[in-house]
């Protein structure tokens, strides 16, 4: 937010005073406090959607599905945290206490999930999910299906034994308030599907048991408002990555942009075929009955809206329906646009070399994330050895490579489908820049953020195999295209094998080594935070 501060200085002179006045003093440039560097981080963007395509029971239910959402928050902030009320009590600053809401806690989420409240101490690996004090070890000896699951608090009784709670009874009243909004927005519904999706996401919510409203989420195609609600991603469970968080967004769907995407799903069982591995590790044949659309977002809430904001979503997570139905793949196009308008053409005047920085363009980071998306569905969903899914075998690793999994899958995909000519005039080097630019975007979320270490590793790997050459007198990069095919490849591989083999202490490893920052690389984010480019951004959002 810029603010315009006009000084006025106003001089009186007084009779018999020397007729020439005496110069003001110059005002001292105050410097920011430390968090109003932190504030700086982020831009505030305003969620703005064109609802004039909406009838007027679904322009009825979006204040219904935006007060559903915001249940989200609260028990977001129980998750991760704890006690909200509590803490912001304890925080005289106001600048603190915005700084605590945009982060759901004390911890920086773009800093390494660093303490900014005094004495709060370090933040929990799993958050609030388990007794902050609960080691790996102690809590895989006893280990039973329900204190895994995905929907359970895990607490120590008085006698020290570990005990499962459910979400539904942990966060009985949020749950129940965000369940019946849901059903009087199910009782507007025009749309079949959406009306069906919205009764059975309320019950899941009272019970638990997702995955009939997964089902019913992928059965949509003529809604033109959605909801995705509840428990989804597990990426704020840092120690095992069992446990999930509660998020919301509400959505509408923009018809001409989605009109443009819908081809790209029924490729899907060609282009696992194509993968760079051998066949064992694409055995699996991914669903074909997803949707491909754009949308914008009118209002996040929960684990969607804390720290880095995600920009595409490819849901839902459940293997079972992933392989019966495929996912969803939703393109937040208004928030998209804000982050390249804000954030990645600004990153791409300062770092990437001058003769390649038109090929930085809206159209291919859309394009990019589009086939982020897609690639999700790719690859293998169990291991290959054994029994099990990959993301109960890598455990807090299966996030971050998963997401650099379809990174530099997508690049893969672009590669495939130019060669079929389904691009049409498209230039496959204004995506690998594109994609260049977007990495130095995301590398700064920090290691506490599964997309940051996700780009991290792949800008490293990438930077390692040649893909791209560093200028030392300018500080700015140059693509060498063909060394990025090849190292999109090489990665490519790699990845899948992990995942195949549920490679854990591999992944782990790897991971370790691939996240950190060269002196280089920290000099050039430097020059980006002294340039006041943003990281990410807030939202101006609501009724």
């Amino acid at each position: 937010m810029k603010r315009n501060i006009s000084t006025i200085l106003i001089a009186i002179l007084v009779a018999g005073c020397n007729p020439t006045p005496t110069p003001a003093p110059a005002l001292e440039k105050k410097e920011p406090s430390a968090m109003q560097k932190k504030m700086a981080q982020y831009i505030t963007v305003q969620l703005t959607a064109d609802t004039a395509g909406l009838s007027e029971k679904e322009k009825q239910m979006l204040p219904l599905l935006i007060d559903a959402a915001k249940t989200m928050d609260e028990i977001f902030w129980m998750e991760t945290y704890g006690d909200k009320a509590k803490l912001m009590s304890s925080i005289s600053d106001p600048e603190i206490r915005r700084y605590a809401e945009i982060n759901y806690g004390p911890w920086d989420r773009l800093g390494d999930n660093k303490p900014f409240v005094p004495n709060v101490g370090d933040k929990p690996k799993g958050a609030a999910f388990y007794p902050s004090d609960l080691s790996k070890e102690e809590f895989e000896k006893v280990a039973t299906d329900q204190l895994k699951s995905l929907y359970t608090i895990v607490h120590k009784d008085p006698a020290g034994k570990l005990t499962a709670t459910p979400y539904h009874e942990a966060f009985a009243d949020p749950t129940k308030r965000a369940a019946d909004k849901l059903k009087q927005a199910a009782s507007l519904a025009e749309d079949p599907g959406l009306k069906k999706y919205l009764e059975l996401r309320a019950d899941a919510l009272l019970t638990d048991k997702y995955q009939p409203s997964d089902l019913a989420w992928m059965d949509m195609k003529s809604n033109n408002v959605d909801v995705v609600i509840g428990p989804i991603e597990t990426y704020e469970d840092e120690l095992f990555g069992y446990k999930a968080g509660h998020e919301a967004y509400v959505l509408i769907k923009d018809k001409e942009w989605s009109g443009r995407l819908a081809k790209y799903i029924g490729m899907l069982p060609g282009l696992q075929r194509a993968l760079p591995v051998p066949v064992e590790y694409k055995r699996e044949t991914p669903g074909t009955n997803s949707d491909l659309n754009a949308y914008d977002a009118v209002f996040y809430a929960g684990e969607a809206n804390s720290g880095p904001k995600t920009i595409a979503i490819n849901l839902p997570n459940d293997e079972e329906v992933q392989l019966k139905k495929g996912t969803r793949r939703l393109q937040l196009k208004n928030v998209m646009r804000a982050k390249f308008d804000k954030i990645v053409v600004p990153i791409n005047d300062s770092l990437i070399t001058p003769e390649q920085r038109k090929q930085v363009t809206f159209d291919a980071f859309f394009s990019n994330v589009m086939f982020h998306e897609v690639a999700h569905g790719l690859g293998i969903k169990n291991v290959i050895k054994g029994k099990g899914t990959v993301r109960a075998a890598l455990k807090e690793q299966a996030g971050a490579l998963e997401e650099a999994k379809a990174d530099v899958l997508g690049l893969f995909l672009v590669t495939q489908l130019q060669n079929k000519g389904e691009l049409g005039n498209a230039d496959v080097k204004d995506y690998l820049v594109s994609f260049l630019a977007s990495i130095f975007r995301s590398v700064r979320f920090g290691g506490s953020d599964a997309h940051g270490r996700a780009n991290r590793m792949e800008f490293n790997f990438l930077m390692q195999n040649g893909a791209f050459i560093r200028d030392d007198a300018t500080g700015t990069y140059r693509v060498d295209f063909d060394k990025m095919q090849t190292g999109v490849n090489a990665l490519s591989e790699k990845i899948l094998k992990f995942q195949g083999d549920g490679d854990y202490e591999g992944v782990k490893a790897f991971m370790t080594e691939m996240i950190k920052i060269s002196p280089s690389l920290q000099a050039d984010l430097a020059r980006l935070a002294s340039a006041n480019i943003p990281i990410d951004i807030i939202f101006d959002q609501g009724k």
